[in-house]
This record gives structure tokens, sequence and C-alpha cells, in this order.
């Protein structure tokens, strides 16, 4: 009686044995948030450190339709269907696997690894696994502030602006102590280079300096620019909208003192107009290292026409080879500039801006985003 009683004893051990044992996955619950070109690991463990040399570890990409990212069964990778993205990318640790390491070596990361990773573990009798959620990091351009138009308050509104980042950062203006300033909610836009960014602020005549920040940050990225305001720019304006005001609360009342005001406000729109000129005037000069081989420039640099014939000119990394187009020589990265061009005896003709990074040996396609002008004359 007793031996049977210790027989059921020691089976009843055997099972509990057994289900302790089952196979269980764990991995992170958080995001990975990876800096596009960096290595990453994506942590892929058996919970009580069981070996899984001799069993199948898949990891697969989800909500993608070639989706294997790596194959380990009966003992080597077996990658033959493994998705063209991967190829030459990914690896397991092998010395690892005896005590239960499944973690995957993705090297170089792209932002179109970015997405959620499966790790599957299987055995013949069982099965576990875990997803990996990963999002590349990448840091757009430099914040470009603008300053946009002015308020009848005496306030200035300024435009803060960047694109290319991944995810979308958070964009924050700042004084000059470093305290953030209440502006305006975020306006953000995907495209086909990540996100853009812009966000509005109207401020004021604090102090001395008046320097305003404009900070983009992720978490491991952060960027910002500063913008100064003179306190003359401020009285300037006060001093016009106080005329502009004071002229039309007299005139309200009759005809003949409307149209006073309307002749206020367009004497109002003048100075402005002269006030930004004199303001934001630059003076700017063509690069004839730029020049299409086909466009001849004035030696002062002013003027450019179209030649019948393509002139020998060596060929510089600046100069446009497909596209007719000169660029200048000054070139900005923040604020507002005053120039003026005159046109003749063309029937087609654009002003625009364009990125430094642009590629000048092809044909560029205009967009509305760097096109400032065009039409014919």
């Amino acid at each position: 009686m007793r031996l049977f009683l210790y027989v059921i004893f020691l089976i009843l051990l055997s099972l509990l044995g057994s289900q302790s044992e089952q196979l269980q996955v764990v991995g992170p619950a958080d995001p990975l948030v990876v800096v596009a070109g960096e290595d990453l690991i994506l942590p892929c463990f058996t919970k009580s450190n069981t070996s899984v040399v001799d069993m199948r570890v898949e990891w697969f990409r989800l909500n993608v339709e070639d989706s294997l990212v790596h194959l380990y069964m009966d003992h080597e990778d077996r990658n033959e269907n493994q998705a063209l993205l991967y190829r030459e990318r990914t690896s397991l640790f092998k010395e690892e696997l005896q005590k239960g390491n499944a973690s995957l070596k993705l090297s170089a990361l792209r932002v179109s690894d970015e997405g959620k990773y499966k790790c599957l573990i299987e055995d013949k009798s069982q099965s576990d696994d875990i997803t990996v959620n990963v999002i590349v990091e990448v840091q757009g351009s430099q914040p470009v502030i603008m300053m946009e138009n002015y308020d009848n308050s005496g306030g200035i509104h300024l435009v803060c602006e960047s694109r290319g980042w991944n995810p979308e950062p958070e964009i924050l203006w700042l004084d000059e102590e470093g305290d953030t300033l209440p502006a305006e909610d975020t306006q953000i836009h995907r495209d086909t280079e990540g996100f853009s960014v812009k966000r509005s602020i109207t401020v004021y005549d604090y102090s001395d300096s008046n320097r305003f920040y404009c900070r983009l940050r992720q978490i491991h990225h952060m960027m910002e620019t500063e913008m100064i305001i003179n306190n003359k720019v401020f009285d300037v304006w006060k001093w016009i909208v106080s005329v502009s005001v004071s002229s039309c609360l007299i005139a309200v009342g009759s005809i003949i003192t409307a149209v006073i005001c309307y002749k206020k406000e367009l004497q109002k729109q003048k100075q402005k107009a002269e006030f930004l000129k004199k303001l934001f005037a630059v003076d700017v000069t063509l690069d004839p290292d730029s020049a299409h081989p086909e466009l001849i420039l004035s030696d002062d640099g002013k003027q450019v026409r179209c030649g019948d014939t393509k002139q020998n000119l060596t060929d510089t990394p600046q100069r446009f080879t497909y596209y007719p187009a000169v660029v200048g020589n000054q070139s900005f990265s923040s604020g507002r500039f005053y120039y003026e061009v005159q046109v003749r005896g063309k029937t087609h003709w654009i002003l625009g801006v364009m990125r430094e990074n642009i590629n000048r040996k092809e044909w560029i396609i205009e967009t509305s985003e760097w096109i400032l002008d065009c039409g014919t004359v």
C-alpha cells in the first residue's frame, strides 16, 4: 500500500514538474526607440532560461506581406525566404540560444524598419510568442523662424517650422529664461520625407533683449533656433497702429471721414511695407558657379539672360546641369528677407527658393513649397 502511494506521489511530482517547465516567452513591454543608422537588438527570452537550441525561432513583421525577418530551425539559420529588406542585416546570438536568449540583432536601422515584430519560439509540443514595437527616430531640418505679421495689440506673430522628422517631434516656444511660452496648437503634416511641424506664437516687448527660442525635441534629438527682436521693431509698429486707430476712430460717423480713414489705412499699409523693406532688405548677387551653361551672367552678378548656345563652363558640383537655373550667393536659414526682381523680355519665369542639398544634376520638379512667384511678361 505504501509503495502504491509513493508511485502516485512520484507521478504527481512529474506532472507538476512538466507544468512548471511550460514554455513562456518574455520581452519588452514598451516600444524600442532607436536612431536611424544604429544597430538594434530586439529582446526575446524564455522565462525559465530554457534552451532553444533544439527549437524553432522565427522573427517576422506584423501587417506586411513579405514578413519573414529571420528563421532558425534544425540548428541553423534558414533564411531562403527572408524578406529582401533584411538580407545580410539580421543575426541571432548562437552562443546564447542554450540560455534561452532568442534576441535578434538588426543592423543599420532604417525608417522602413519601423513597425511591430513578433518573436515565435516553438518545439514539437508547445509554443509561445511576444511582440516588440520598434520606432525609428530621424532628426529633421534646423527649425526656421519667420515674422509673419503684427496684431493691433502690439504683438508680433512668429511662426516656427521644420520638416523631415520621424516620429513627429514636440515643438516648444521658450523665452530667454528657458520658460515655456503659451502658443497655438502644433500643425503636423506627413509626406514621403517624414513629419513636418509648424507652430505659431504672438510675442510682445518683454525686455531689452527680446530673445525667443523655438525648440524641437525627440527622445534622442533636440534642435532649437533663436530669434532676437529689437525694441525698435515693436516701437515702430506700435506707432503705426496708434496712428491708424486714432485716425479711424475720429473718422467714424460720416462718409467723408470714412474716406479719410480708408486713405489712412492705405497709408498705414504703405508705411508698413516701407518699414519691412528697410528692415529686411538684402543685397542678392548671383552665383556664377551654379549657373546653367545656357545662362549668361553680368560681371556684377546682378543680371542673367539666356544665351543661344551652351557655354563651355567647368562642371562644378554647384552647377545646374539640366535645369536652366541659377541661385544667389546668399543663403538663408531663418528670418524674413526682402529683395526685388525685375523681369523683361521673357514669356515665362520662375522665382523661388530651394534647399541646399537638392540634386542639381537632374531635372527639378517645381512645387508650391519653394516657388515664390511665376508668370508671363
